[in-house]
């Protein structure tokens, strides 16, 4: 008899501890998915193996037995070993972890195999030949693969540099020395062109794709065909780093400074480090490519911890677009109160005369941002969240952006009664319908979540932009972010100040990457393209720097103020969130835990920030209270570790209705 420790399927802290279990199966393997008896019911519950002994230290009373293997359902010990790292790095569960890993969906009852882009039609793409920095380029990351050498590269290279038939030929090398390929793009609006692009080069039985946007049963089939080793390359989105390929020779992250790499669902991890620590396990190289890199990556370059690899020059040997900044005060004195100032307006009228297409860009969906009573000041606010609601003019309701709580509009103030409801500030919805008033005849297309919601439908707008069938393609950041169309004459930026005035240490990074990538749209073809940002602080440092394609000037400008401040790279955040259907209950937790960590501390934290009221004090009928923890560099481990007892502590010892939520170095405080 074995004995094996197994991780339940059980959705509590209480029970995120391993449990040894007897077992007469002689194939049992670590990784495996087991059916045990479990807790004084004995209901057969889900769990996998951690560990496998051939003895017990100490005997067991009452040692229950694993009932059955799942012959289907398993990982591998590369797959175990990071759930295990997994668990320490983001102080999740056991199971968490184990669920990323694990295939969403069953497989068909009726035995048909569901694959996404089985009526793809390939069309055979040749690799092209490599310009003299991509040779180079190629020669460096070859050398690692070669020597199954464990690197990091950072490609930092502009738009329309030719990265993606970089990371091409580099998978073709890797698939070439019998080994496997992981392929991430940040939103999965990308994966369509990718999937095109990499079936046309490599062929569909090569290929599979992981993403959240395909049916369950089109996931399960999937993780299957990569299980089984029918295909050798991945391509995904975030959760793709977990597809479970053996002997993964190379983990590719396109728009490496994405914050949609970071999951804001428990378990909260980062792709960057968990593709660093999967190709640490397999000896293999990681790439992070860029036109914008995100801070703490470049500075990992700068201190020489990953390698750092330009591409200085367009693939077509075009130039960078023309960039021109609009100052929206100076149109505002001269009696324009347009959404388009003179100059954007002239240059798109002049693209449609040409045939060309345009890109209008507005980081804000909806038709209105706020909904207010001119008479009393009263703003419209979510009931769950207790934020403003957006308002959206085709389905004439108000939507909370957050929660997606909807509502009807109400035509009388509910706080004085008046019939002053007006509508303030501006989204794509708005921009789409201005633009149609002022460019008749102009055929208009919107691509934001509102209008992709649709199974099929981000990839109809964008094959429709392909053809030339749509003028105008308006849009939040989908349209910012790895597209490339060859005709595409002009880029406007519609508003460049919406996301500097989020309240996060990062705006300005988001900013300078998001102006710098819509940018990068234009230009692609055989012509020049040009942009136009229109800002009402047109002198700020991001804009200045992307307006002329500076990425060192900006980096060097943010890396001071971080440095003064102390934010990262300087340091790590730890974002602990309680929250309770109690407000009162949900306070005083987190007042003993502030406490607590208070007396715990040793100095080794820069700062200890509250406990306050989130800036969403309320999310889903839960209040909710903040900590931030600004953790000297080093001190993280340490952190995590107290974090780890407090949540013993305070949330498994003891009863309580309050839930912890920890996020190490989140993308969003609120």
């Amino acid at each position: 008899m074995k004995y094996v420790n197994v991780a339940i399927d059980n959705n509590t802290d209480h029970t995120d501890v391993l449990y040894t279990y007897g077992t007469e199966l002689e194939e049992i393997q670590i990784g495996d998915k087991v059916k045990v008896p479990f807790a004084r019911g004995n209901r057969v519950k889900d769990g996998y193996v951690f560990e496998i002994m051939d003895d017990l230290s100490e005997k067991i009373k009452g040692l229950k037995m694993v009932v059955s293997r799942d012959e289907e359902i398993s990982l591998s010990k590369e797959a175990i070993s990071t759930c295990i790292w997994m668990r320490k790095r983001y102080l999740c569960r056991y199971i968490d972890a184990v669920k990323c890993f694990t295939p969403a969906g069953s497989s068909s009852k009726r035995g048909k195999k569901r694959n996404p882009f089985s009526d793809y039609k390939r069309e055979p793409n040749e690799a092209k030949q490599l310009t003299f920095e991509q040779k180079k380029a190629m020669d460096r990351i070859q050398v690692s693969m070669n020597q199954d050498q464990h690197e990091v590269f950072l490609i930092h290279g502009v738009t329309s540099s030719g990265k993606t038939e970089l990371y091409m030929q580099a998978i073709e090398a890797c698939l070439k020395s019998g080994k496997t390929a992981i392929m991430l793009v940040p939103e999965i609006s990308l994966t369509i062109q990718t999937i095109e692009r990499f079936i046309n080069r490599f062929g569909n039985e090569q290929v599979a794709v992981l993403h959240s946007k395909l049916s369950l049963g089109e996931r399960y089939d999937e993780w299957m065909r990569v299980k089984n080793g029918d295909v050798k390359i991945v391509i995904g989105a975030r959760s793709g780093i977990f597809a479970p390929l053996d002997h993964i020779g190379i983990i590719i992250l396109d728009e490496e400074h994405e914050s949609t790499y970071k999951s804001d669902m428990s378990p909260k991890y980062d792709t960057f480090e968990v593709a660093v620590k999967r190709a640490m396990l397999n000896q293999s190289v990681v790439l992070l490519g860029s036109a914008t890199p995100s801070i703490q990556s470049f500075y990992r370059a700068q201190e020489e911890k990953i390698q750092l690899i330009r591409l200085t020059e367009r693939y077509n040997k075009m130039p960078l677009p023309h960039v021109e900044i609009v100052d929206m005060r100076e149109e505002l004195k001269n009696g324009n109160k347009s959404i388009f100032s003179i100059t954007l307006y002239q240059e798109i009228r002049k693209c449609l005369e040409q045939k060309k297409q345009v890109i209008l860009f507005l980081n804000r969906r909806g038709y209105s941002t706020f909904i207010s009573c001119r008479n009393c000041g009263f703003v419209l606010e979510c009931p769950d969240c207790g934020i403003s609601m957006t308002y959206h003019k085709e389905s004439d309701e108000a939507c909370c952006h957050f929660c997606g709580t909807k509502s009807p509009v109400p035509t009388i103030c509910p706080s004085c009664s008046s019939s002053y409801i007006k509508y303030f500030g501006m989204g794509t919805e708005k921009v789409e319908e201005k633009a149609g008033e002022i460019f008749e005849g102009a055929n208009i297309a919107r691509l934001d979540l509102d209008t992709v919601k649709k199974k099929g439908s981000i990839e109809r707008v964008l094959k429709s932009f392909h053809k030339g069938k749509i003028d105008i393609l308006i849009g939040t950041q989908l349209v910012a972010k790895g597209l490339d169309f060859a005709n595409v004459g002009l880029v406007g930026i519609i508003s460049a100040d919406v996301s500097l005035n989020i309240p996060d240490y990062r705006s300005s990074e988001r900013t300078f990457q998001l102006i710098t990538q819509a940018a990068g749209r234009t230009g692609r073809g055989d012509f020049p393209g040009k942009v136009i940002i229109q800002s009402y602080t047109p002198q700020h440092y991001a804009i200045e720097a992307a307006s002329h394609h500076d990425y060192e000037g900006f980096y060097q400008q943010e890396l001071i103020l971080r440095k003064q401040i102390g934010y990262p790279p300087f340091c790590d955040f730890f974002q602990l969130l309680i929250s309770s259907e109690n407000d009162q209950e949900a306070k005083k937790m987190a007042e003993s835990i502030g406490t607590y960590l208070k007396e715990k501390d040793r100095m080794e934290a820069i700062s200890i920030f509250g406990p306050q009221p989130a800036p969403i004090h309320r999310m889903s009928d839960r209040y909710r209270y903040q900590i931030l923890i600004k953790a000297g560099l080093g001190t993280r481990k340490q952190y995590a570790r107290e974090i780890a007892e407090l949540k013993q502590t305070f949330f498994v010892k003891k009863k309580t209705k309050c839930l912890l939520s920890v996020d190490i170095n989140p993308y969003s405080f609120l």
